[in-house]
C-alpha cells in the first residue's frame, strides 16, 4: 500500500467512536534504526485561535487494528493519543 492510499482513509477510534482524522494527510514516523514504522502522524483537530500552529497527533503504529478499503480502525484511549506535535 502507498502512503497516498492510506492518506485517502478516514481514520476512526474504537474506543470511542471518534472520528480521528481524514484524508488528505497522513505523515509516518519510523525508528531510524530498524525502518519499523512507529506512529502515524494525523493532524488535530481546527483551533480557531491557533493561527500558524500545526497540532498533529502521534498514533502509534501497533493501536491499528484493521485497515480496510476506507477505513482505518484504531483502538486507542484518549489519553494515549500520544504526543501533540
Amino acid at each position: 500500500m502507498r502512503l497516498s492510499e492510506l492518506c485517502s482513509k478516514e481514520i476512526i477510534n474504537l474506543e470511542n467512536g471518534e472520528k480521528m482524522g481524514s484524508n488528505g494527510y497522513i505523515d509516518l514516523i519510523f525508528d531510524e534504526l530498524t525502518g519499523k514504522i512507529e506512529y502515524i502522524l494525523v493532524p488535530g483537530k481546527f483551533r480557531f485561535f491557533s493561527f500558524g500552529i500545526k497540532n498533529y497527533i502521534q498514533i502509534p503504529w501497533n493501536s491499528i487494528k484493521r485497515i480496510g478499503p476506507d477505513i482505518i480502525i484504531i483502538e486507542l484511549e484518549k489519553s494515549n493519543y500520544g504526543n501533540k506535535i
